[in-house]
Parts: C-alpha cells; structure tokens; sequence
C-alpha cells in the first residue's frame, strides 16, 4: 500500500457536496468526490465509467490555508427564447492551499501520480473554472495511513501566509480524515462517489473524523528578546546569609 499527497492551490476553489436549484455551495476542505472527479480526470475517464476502484482509495485532506469565502452572483439567457434564467450564487474559497492524501495499492497509486504528471483532461478544483496553481501531485510515501502521510508533509501555504504565523515554530492544522470502521465518531458527508453520469450521479455517505497535526513553520523566527543569552539565575540559597554558629 502506498500514499500519493496532492497540493491543492489556486486563485479560486469550490467543492461542493450538495446543491440546490440555483445555489451552490462549497465545503471549507476539498471532498472526497471531488477529488476523485480530478483523478478520473487526469486518467481520461469518461463520466459514466466505473469508480469503484477510485471511490476505495482510503482519502484525508489537511487545511494548511483556510482561504475566505466569497459569493458570486450568475445570470444566464435561454439560447433560442432569450428568456432570462434565475440568478445562480455560487461560493468560492479564494487562496486556499489544502494537502490531500489518498492511500491504495502500490501500482494504482504510481499509475495515478504518472497520469497527474500528463493528464488526459485538465485537472480542476471542484469546478472547471477552478484550476490548480502548478503541479498538483507532490510525492508518494510507503504507507497505509493518509493521515500519516499528512503528518508528515511540509506546511504547504503560501509564503506571505506563512510569514504572518513566524512567531510560532508549530503550526496546528486541521485534518478531515476518512472513517473506516464505526462511522459514528465523526461527521457524515454525502461525498462518496458512486456514478459521475450525468444522467443520474449518485453519492453515498461516508464518515469523517477531524483531528489536527502539528508541522515546523519554514519561517520561524524567534522575537528579539529570545535571541539573546539568557542570563543565569543563582541558586536561592538563603543559608548563605547564616553566621556560623559559636562552639560552647
């Protein structure tokens, strides 16, 4: 078994896991489905072909840079009345950086990571007007446990985000991980795929446990007045102040 760690970053992210009419929606941290929307993606995937094998890879996402919420307002016209449609709100995470880890068998994480290196379809984060900044797959970790390759991942934020956290050599992130026994002690999400097709996709529940891990902060440094050598500290020693006592 291995762990393929992916960087999700870029200007604009949306991950939505439910939808309803004309709004939709984004949850704080890349999904389950979405993420393997991507991976089908890279693969070449045709929306209606099986994701049995892709929907088993054990998934853990990390929160390395939370990003802000925005809104977006969307109008639209029929092509052959010119009639206005609804006006759509779609939600957005702006400069968000997440670490996501899926874990399978050896040759299907290496295929994986081959087919991010040269996708067959651009790889998008969550919509097709989302895509990533840079090179999405980082690296490969002989492990069963995303959430351990999480742990062990360098903080992945962006360097002015990075710079406003310097006074802390730790930093504390949030990890969702996938349950895989008793779903109760976490949350459920509808986000585990079961058919891309867009004449009936379909979504099962999974759970997720959130925990946190603490990384090094690359630019960590200490404030001024620990930079200098402390200066030691005597031994409190209140007898030394006591005069010998006389002999008889």
């Amino acid at each position: 078994m291995s762990v393929l760690t992916l960087r999700l970053a870029g200007p604009l992210q949306s991950w939505g896991a439910s939808a309803r009419f004309a709004r939709r929606t984004t949850e704080s941290a890349p999904t389950k489905s979405g993420v393997v929307g991507l991976l089908a993606a890279a693969l070449g995937r045709d929306r209606s072909a099986d994701l049995s094998d892709l929907a088993n890879l054990r998934f853990a996402v990390r929160i390395d840079q939370p990003g802000t919420r925005l809104r977006d307002f969307q109008t639209a016209h029929h092509a052959d009345t010119d009639k206005a449609m609804p006006v759509s709100q779609r939600f957005y995470l702006a400069d968000a950086v997440f670490v996501a880890a899926v874990a399978g068998p050896d040759d299907q994480i290496r295929s994986l990571q081959t087919a991010l290196r040269a996708p067959v379809y651009l790889p998008y984060l969550g919509r097709r007007s989302c895509p990533p900044q840079g090179p999405v797959d980082l690296r490969t970790r002989n492990t069963d446990d995303p959430s351990e390759a999480l742990a062990a991942e360098a903080w992945q934020a962006s360097d002015w985000y990075r710079e406003q956290r310097r006074k802390d050599a730790l930093v504390t992130l949030t990890v969702l991980a996938e349950t895989t026994t008793d779903t109760t002690l976490g949350d459920l999400l509808r986000d585990q795929p079961v058919s891309f097709d867009p004449r009936h996709r379909r979504y099962a529940l999974r759970g997720v446990q959130t925990t946190s891990v603490d990384v090094p902060n690359p630019n960590f440094r200490p404030p001024a007045g620990d930079r200098r050598t402390p200066t030691p500290v005597p031994r409190h020693a209140p007898e030394a102040l006591l005069s010998p006592m006389d002999g008889p």
